[in-house]
């Protein structure tokens, strides 16, 4: 469904990406893992269409989206929920969604969208009229997928989705982005959380200084005793 062919990113002169390669099957959980500066981010967002990659090529299907404008991206069917969450704090919860339905691929199911996350998350629900930024940590992570699936996203790119939120409320998400995978969406887990991200995914890369040093299954990845040592703290 997606992949990622020799890419090397840079900004300004630090080499954020160096000849990454990985491949997203259809209907997979596929796992990015690796320390802080490690080049995560930075590839979920040129993939994007946040950064345009020095070489390489990006494959979505038939289509090679590399340098493609973010919104373009977006129409294609690859959604992003970011690092922070990334939310309209001073807009509603309802007006959150109604952005994340502007996209033409999506503005013919906005309702049936809508009824759709809501009853997904019935806290969005009660808290409708309710400005974003009052929102809980937890619940505004809730809006953030919820505003995400609005665009009726085939892929969804999650960019550490358990940072700041306690655990039982990380469990939660997690169980959400298995959900969404068993309705059929593939998704992609950036996140700092190894054991958790590994045991969820069906197949896993390590990033280490911008360049992909491992991939295999998470079952793989999380037995490796380099990840054990460096990640796992075993």
């Amino acid at each position: 469904m997606l992949s990622v062919e020799n890419l090397s990113v840079f900004h300004g002169d630090a080499q954020a990406l160096d000849d990454v390669s990985l491949t997203v099957n259809k209907g997979a959980i596929v796992a990015i893992v690796g320390a802080n500066g490690a080049g995560k981010t930075s590839l979920i967002r040129t993939i994007a269409g946040m950064h345009r990659p020095a070489t390489g090529r990006i494959m979505f299907g038939d289509a090679d989206i590399a340098g493609l404008p973010s919104h373009r991206v977006c129409n294609l069917g690859i959604g992003q929920v970011a690092e922070g969450r990334q939310i309209f704090p001073s807009l509603t919860v309802s007006e959150n969604l109604d952005m994340g339905a502007m996209l033409p691929r999506a503005r013919a199911k906005r309702e049936h969208n809508r009824q759709r996350v809501l009853t997904m998350f019935p806290k969005l629900a009660e808290r409708i009229a309710q400005a974003a930024g009052t929102l809980s940590g937890g619940e505004q992570q809730m809006l953030a997928i919820a505003r995400c699936l609005m665009g009726e996203p085939s892929l969804i790119m999650f960019d550490e989705p358990s940072l700041g939120l306690a655990p039982t409320i990380v469990h939660d998400v997690l169980k959400t982005i298995r959900d969404l995978n068993m309705e059929g969406i593939t998704c992609v887990l950036v996140e700092q959380n190894v054991a958790v991200s590994l045991k969820i995914a069906s197949h896993a890369y390590v990033l280490e200084n911008g360049r992909v040093t491992l991939s295999g299954s998470g079952a793989e990845l999380l037995s490796d005793e380099r990840v054990r040592q460096a990640y796992l703290g075993i």
